[in-house]
């Protein structure tokens, strides 16, 4: 996931003391199937140490941090995180491209970079349609725009200096003051086929939104790959998938209390994430007219423990094995909306502890 040669960090999952400012970060180690936690736009900021240090504490390699509107913003989060951790890896997934100027984002990246060597992985996507039109900046070409704006972004931050005329992106002459002497990696969080493919042609890696079930992961590569063509592609990329995780030793309990948030993930803009589906067909049936989700009821217990990672801790540890055997270099979990956070980060704990017990 790195710009030229510079590996996206894995590290250990060793437990780190929160008791002294004079601990210093790890060094970034080399690459390997990773497991982390996102936390949840709904975190109130003033909670979101406490809960960044609890996921360090359990072993987890990544902590990934969201930016919806109207939220807490993603990079002022991110900022908190690192400066409150000392060995996780900070992702942010991910920032939309058009409520930005580039170069601005740019300089807001390289500071937490040079800041927090190696820790840093920062996203861009498209920006949920609505949003994007009731802030005034939703473009005509979602994908021009998405493009343009990852060009920008890793040729400033690889310390270029940037004059551009495209549709959405205008730069003359700009570069960074302060290039970070570690360049973090820039994907694309995106879905469907045609913004996969601008994924592989122009940033590091990307990350696919809940549910990431194995299946659509190998059909998002193939979308990458027909992307990764001609000189100037990105030398690595990596893939990220969010997947709720509902971790219980009953496998009825577990199912039911996932149920409601992977029906609230199976709107019509999720059907990139479907088709591939042995069942995708069926489930796509169900999506309700004007934007609806699928009804929770309607869910078939074996759809939900293919669209979560869902059951007791063999089965959890199983489907991140999965997820990383297919091509997911990073699983990244998601607390459940209606529980406490402090459970899924627990639970993300248990199975990164059952994953280094094994050596996976």
């Amino acid at each position: 996931m790195a710009v030229s040669t510079v590996a996206v960090p894995t590290l250990s999952m060793s437990t780190l003391s929160m008791s002294t400012v004079e601990e210093k970060e790890d060094a970034v180690t080399e690459p390997g199937p990773r497991l982390g936690v996102r936390v949840p736009r709904e975190l109130p900021a003033a909670r979101l140490v406490e809960l960044a240090r609890r996921a360090e504490r359990t072993g987890l390699d990544e902590v990934w941090v969201v930016e919806d509107c109207f939220y807490a913003g993603a990079l002022s989060t991110a900022a908190t995180v690192l400066a409150a951790t000392h060995r996780v890896t900070v992702g942010i997934g991910v920032l939309p491209a058009v409520a930005r100027n580039p170069a601005i984002a740019a300089m807001e990246l390289a500071a937490l970079a040079e800041l927090h060597p190696g820790r840093l992985v920062t996203g861009f996507g498209h920006g949920v349609p609505s949003w994007m039109r009731q802030i005034g900046a939703y473009p005509a070409s979602p994908l021009a725009a998405l493009e343009e704006t990852l060009v920008a972004v890793r040729r400033l931050l690889a310390g270029e200096r940037v004059s551009t005329e495209g549709r959405y992106v205008r730069l003359d002459g700009v570069e960074l003051e302060f290039p970070p002497a570690v360049v973090p990696p820039v994907l694309a969080g995106v879905r469907g086929p045609k913004s996969l493919a601008v994924s592989g042609r122009a940033a590091d890696g990307t990350v696919l939104a809940e549910p990431a079930a194995p299946e659509y992961v190998r059909a998002a590569l193939e979308a990458v790959e027909r992307g990764r063509s001609g000189p100037d592609v990105p030398a690595r990329h990596t893939l990220v998938t969010y997947n709720w995780l509902a971790l219980d030793d009953d496998p009825a309990r577990a199912r039911s209390r996932a149920r409601a948030d992977v029906a609230a993930s199976l709107s019509p803009g999720a059907a990139p994430h479907l088709r591939p589906l042995p069942f995708g067909a069926e489930l796509l049936d169900l999506l309700q007219p004007g934007g609806e989700t699928v009804s929770p009821e309607r869910l078939r217990p074996e759809w939900i423990d293919q669209l979560a990672v869902c059951g007791n801790l063999d089965r959890c540890v199983a489907r991140v094995r999965e997820l990383h055997a297919v091509g997911s270099d990073s699983v990244v979990l998601l607390p459940l909306l209606v529980e406490p956070e402090d459970v899924a980060v627990t639970a993300a704990g248990r199975i990164a502890t059952a994953l280094r017990n094994t050596g996976t």
